[in-house]
């Protein structure tokens, strides 16, 4: 048992790793849906390449989902609308009539003619009255029908239902007068007289109203009905049944028998047995996928590797997506996979990591969720090329023009390799699902959410994007304002290191805003005590000769620890505190050592006391720091500046550090190191307005 403990003791971070592993294998195997998955991917208008199929099983063999639309569309073309008599509407419209036909006779027997006897007048009339009565009779025995809408543009015979109350008959549309018929049938009165026809034409508009209504709820529940005996089915297979035979080419009737099997099969409940083995298989291609990520970083990231935060950023964002898709899942069209962004994944990974472990995850996690995807071969495809684009167009993720670009482009390669696949497997251009444009279109756009999914990440996982950086490369950041203003000559030497740095790792490859930032910062230590720094010191004045040898030693190794006290403090990454414990390593501070060594011949091997606290720098930024710093301050300190004396300077003391092993943690190659002093003697000759002496 003590062995266990000494076991777990000594290799806690491996086990945790480890079980950081299991765990994201665990989560994922339970997001895996549980249903059989067919062996079988048929491509219309192909041959078939597998053994002859023969059904298992009685099933029925659905209609594409085109074809019942289709069906669905006529019925509701021709669909019936239903009416309703309205005999109350028609009384009122009478009694309207009557009340005022009673005020016009009466006004118009009041008013007679001169040249008119009153007998002659009452027959007139009467005569007006009959007329105006004979067409509202006219007008109600065939009835007013309400036009909402739905009978405009029908010919005459249309035929309708009109329920009378004893259930609905069938009438032409020509049966009844429309409001525009009646009008015109009313204003064709045979009345001579100017006044009188206007007067009468007016009154019967006026009492004029619908007793044919329009009824919504029937002719919406005569509509479902009709669409309900649409069957999705064309025809049935027995057990038994061949299906299709090696070789045969599926044509539309043989390729939907497959279809239909294919969904009959992945539907069937599954037994207990049947569940453990599916378990059991997704747990393996779950643990295999998440194996590979496990190996890669291991032996290309080790850094990344041994870093559980790190670790837990890329294991969260693939089981991430996978519970995305698998929510996608949940709805009916299975095709809404399409609208999770999944080129937000290598982008997200990308702000913090490069290129490579980007694509890398990525493609595990699109493999993986291939297995839920519809037409999975053709998801995995499609999404491959759009998240390998998607990382290789942005250069930098802090450029926001960059990013809307990259999207614009993300949804062209989208469209293309849809509409390629879609020509490929139905061979035409019109009869493919259009809805799924729009759903690439939406992943597309929901690719610009990256950028606050980046700001979670930072806060949540302790990482740093290049948006980030770019900030703490900003000049009027409170710490850089404080060391201008109190160590004006580190902060001087601190933007020539930063310059140094960027340039060199520009070169050999790295991330160069790190190394910017990193450099601006790594001597703030120096701030509280700038005077006992040599570059914040006036002509003639300098503190350490107040000083013995080891108490300044002392002071100059304090501002390491300072410094990182400091940018904690104000809350400064981790990744930025790393160049201000790194930027000296574990080196000496040889002058002082030197001086205490005159003094004390005998304790030349008391070395502790003049050596800064490590570590040695564990990475190609920070080891490039480390020469940009040493070489840019010991330039400063040359009295005859040239080519000869800066080069030689910097090739001195950057083997000086690889002799003491300062770059024996850092992944850093010789020929790297090369062209690091190259570009640091190039660039010093600039910054000292010297020029290259060229051979004669």
């Amino acid at each position: 048992m003590k062995k266990v403990f000494e076991l777990i003791r000594n290799q806690h971070g491996s086990i945790y790793r480890l079980a950081l592993f299991i765990l994201a294998i665990g989560v994922g195997v339970y997001i895996m849906p549980r249903k059989k998955s067919s062996k079988y991917e048929p491509i219309e208008g192909k041959p078939w390449p597998y053994e002859n199929l023969i059904s298992d099983m009685e099933f029925s063999v659905q209609k594409p989902v085109e074809k019942v639309t289709e069906e669905k569309q006529q019925v509701r073309d021709k669909q019936s609308l239903f009416f309703t008599l309205n005999k109350e509407k028609q009384q009122e419209a009478t009694d309207k009539l009557n009340y005022g036909l009673e005020r016009f006779t009466s006004n118009k027997l009041e008013n007679k003619p001169v040249l008119r006897s009153e007998k002659e007048h009452q027959k007139y009339v009467a005569n007006l009255q009959r007329k105006i009565k004979t067409v509202w009779a006219k007008l109600y025995k065939k009835g007013v029908i309400k036009d909402n809408g739905n009978i405009t543009g029908k010919d005459g015979n249309y035929v309708v239902f009109v329920n009378k109350g004893n259930g609905a008959d069938t009438k032409y549309l020509n049966s009844f007068f429309t409001t525009g018929q009646a009008t015109e049938l009313i204003k064709q009165i045979n009345i001579s007289n100017p006044e009188d026809y206007k007067e009468s034409v007016n009154l019967l508009i006026e009492a004029l109203s619908h007793n044919i209504l329009f009824d919504k709820n029937d002719t919406n529940n005569y509509l479902e009905n009709e669409l309900n005996k649409i069957s999705s089915v064309s025809g049935k297979v027995e057990i038994g049944e061949l299906i299709v035979s090696k070789g045969e080419l599926l044509d539309e009737d043989t390729y939907l028998k497959v279809l239909s099997y294919q969904n009959e099969f992945e539907g069937k409940r599954i037994s207990e047995k049947e569940n453990r083995l599916i378990i059991i298989g997704q747990t393996l291609l779950v643990s295999l996928c998440f194996l590979i990520i496990f190996l890669f970083m291991m032996k290309n990231r080790a850094n990344l590797f041994k870093d559980s935060s790190a670790l837990k950023f890329i294991l969260l964002n693939v089981i991430l997506f996978l519970a995305l898709a698998r929510f996608s899942l949940l709805f009916s069209n299975p095709y809404l996979i399409y609208v999770v962004p999944f080129c937000a994944l290598p982008l997200a990974i990308r702000s913090f990591y490069d290129l490579r472990l980007a694509l890398f995850v990525h493609t595990i996690t699109i493999v993986l969720v291939g297995w839920l995807a519809p037409d999975p071969f053709h998801f995995v495809f499609i999404q491959l090329m759009a998240g390998i684009l998607s990382v290789l167009t942005i250069e930098n993720l802090y450029k926001r023009s960059d990013l809307f670009i990259s999207v614009g482009k993300i949804a062209v390669v989208y469209f293309i390799t849809f509409l390629a696949i879609s020509m490929i497997t139905e061979m035409d251009v019109y009869s493919q699902d259009f809805i799924i444009y729009g759903f690439l279109s939406i992943s597309a756009f929901l690719t610009l959410f990256t950028y606050p999914l980046v700001y979670i990440y930072e806060k949540a996982f302790s990482l740093v994007s290049d948006i980030s950086l770019l900030e703490l490369a900003d000049t009027n950041h409170p710490l850089l304002r404080e060391m201008a203003e109190k160590a004006p000559g580190t902060f001087q030497h601190s933007l020539q290191v930063s310059s140094l740095a960027e340039q060199a790792i520009m070169e050999v490859g790295g991330n160069a805003l790190l190394v910017r930032a990193g450099a601006l910062y790594h001597d703030i230590g120096k701030v509280d005590n700038s005077l006992f720094f040599i570059e914040n010191q006036m002509a003639g004045l300098n503190p350490h000769d107040e000083l013995s040898a080891d108490e300044s030693a002392k002071l100059i190794i304090s501002h390491v620890i300072k410094g990182i006290e400091k940018a904690k403090k104000q809350n400064l990454p981790e990744q930025i505190i790393d160049f201000i414990r790194t930027h000296h390593g574990d080196g000496m501070v040889q002058y002082f050592y030197r001086q205490y060594v005159k003094k004390f011949p005998d304790k030349m091997n008391d070395t502790d006391m003049f050596r800064y606290p490590g570590p040695k720098p564990f990475s190609k930024e920070t080891a490039v720091l480390m020469m940009a710093d040493s070489v840019e301050a010991a330039t400063r300190s040359l009295a005859i500046k040239n080519a000869e004396t800066i080069s030689t300077m910097v090739n001195k003391i950057i083997q000086s550090q690889m002799n003491d092993g300062q770059f024996n943690h850092a992944s850093i190659t010789l020929k790297e190191i090369d062209s690091i002093k190259k570009i640091f003697i190039k660039k010093l000759l600039n910054i000292h307005h010297l020029r290259v002496e060229y051979p004669s």
